[in-house]
């Protein structure tokens, strides 16, 4: 059944959504041995459609923000569709960055030479047909497209129905593009319809075309993705991030961190959501972070310790230690040192991203090492958890599994490897 009660749809009972899957599998074999220079073609044609159809791209998204708005969609869901002439140039940029990075496909991992004189060569290649699923950003649909074509792997991308006009207008920027270098159109299909059962169809792997999915959303989404699909899954279910200020902090570096890592973005994956201070740090460091958050208009949640810093923080309970609010909120409590912070995280945490503020080297090299997140960083902001400020050009999300990728998902994530063999007539004895 569908959210509306009825038979949920199949998918051959969808025949513009059944098509995708062939289309895309003889794409993937074109992409597997096209040059560098015609993905690189193709990012530089998209990239130059976006700037020169941004009237028209932007008139779509302003649509999408109206629908959405009229629906009731979260601020935070807002902000994430919204794009304007700054953040279009910015998915621009995006296709050129990853034209500029190394192709990895056909890549020698390793190679050696067996004593019979057998010669082997671990290379990478694409993994074949991606299907990505996401809501809200639109900007997904050309940094998904541009990572997955230049690491040689064909993708369908299904994004979230509030911003399907934007994605069709960024969508017919890559398909121009694609056919500028005399590729297929189909190595990066849309899923033209706003039908929910499409998400069902997709998880089954669309009549075993698509080799791997990447869920790019809310956590119900990613939950959901997790659980039913058919088809290995790429991804994080939510990113409950902390920054942990310890006692050898420099004041003015720990607010600006924090209130970085909290403010500049709430409503990404990569927003700190729990602040821990250490016991140990000088009363005044506390009281000024805090402050600043409170004085900047983020919500505090404290434990017993925090209350007593600030009259404004309100009490936190237990289900705030978990929770990512993706908003102007941040729980906040008082730690045992890097050791409590560490404990902290372990049972808190989320395996995102974490930060410590420290001026301790030692501290800093145990918060490394101890923390069992995809990415973890000292004396910087949670938000640099993101792709393009890896140097990979973009992301399709943040991975925290612990197999195939783990952190930003860039190019060289999107690729396996096959091993091939040279030989000279050997043969294996009985």
């Amino acid at each position: 059944m569908n959210d509306s009660g009825h038979a949920a749809t199949t998918e051959t009972e969808l025949p513009e959504v059944a098509a995708l899957g062939p289309r895309a599998r003889s794409a993937a074999r074109v992409l597997a041995g096209v040059p560098t220079s015609a993905k690189d073609a193709a990012l530089h044609a998209a990239a130059a459609a976006v700037r020169s159809g941004a009237d028209a791209i932007l008139a779509a998204n302003a649509r999408d923000l109206d629908r959405a708005t009229q629906a009731g969609l979260a601020p935070s869901m807002l902000d994430r569709l919204a794009l304007n002439p700054a953040r279009l140039e910015a998915v621009a940029r995006g296709l050129e960055e990853v034209a500029a990075l190394a192709d990895p496909i056909g890549t020698a991992l390793a190679e050696w030479t067996r004593p019979n004189g057998l010669r082997i060569t671990r290379r990478r290649v694409p993994l074949g047909v991606i299907g990505i699923i996401y809501e809200s950003r639109p900007n997904v649909t050309a940094d998904a497209g541009a990572l997955c074509l230049k690491s040689g792997n064909a993708v369908i991308l299904r994004g979230g129905s509030e911003a399907l006009e934007s994605n069709r207008a960024l969508h017919e920027c890559l398909v121009e593009g694609l056919l500028a270098a005399g590729l297929p159109a189909a190595a990066i299909q849309l899923v033209p319809v706003r039908d929910r059962a499409v998400v069902g169809a997709m998880l089954a792997g669309l009549g075993g075309s698509i080799d791997v999915l990447v869920p790019r959303g809310g956590k119900s989404l990613v939950a959901r993705v997790k659980a039913e699909a058919r088809v290995p899954v790429i991804g994080h279910l939510e990113g409950n991030c902390h920054v942990y200020v310890d006692a050898q902090a420099d004041p003015a570096m720990a607010v600006a961190i924090v209130l970085n890592s909290k403010l500049r973005r709430t409503g990404i994956c990569g927003a700190a959501e729990t602040l821990l201070l250490d016991a140990a740090a000088p009363a005044a460091l506390k009281e000024q972070v805090v402050r600043a958050l409170l004085d900047a208009g983020c919500e505090v949640r404290g434990d017993a310790a925090v209350a007593l810093l600030d009259p404004r923080v309100k009490p936190a309970t237990d289900a705030d230690w978990s929770t990512e609010y993706l908003a102007a909120i941040i729980s906040a409590a008082v730690v045992g040192g890097v050791d409590g912070a560490m404990a902290h995280i372990a049972r808190h945490g989320s395996s995102h991203t974490e930060s410590i503020v420290t001026a301790d080297e030692a501290a800093a090299a145990r918060f490394l090492a101890g923390v069992d997140s995809a990415i973890v960083l000292h004396n910087a902001s949670t938000q640099f958890a993101d792709g393009g400020e890896f140097g990979m050009g973009a992301e399709i999300g943040i991975s925290t599994d612990r197999f195939h990728a783990r952190g930003p998902v860039g190019v060289e994530q999107l690729t396996s490897y096959k091993y091939e063999v040279r030989g000279s007539g050997q043969v294996r004895k009985p």
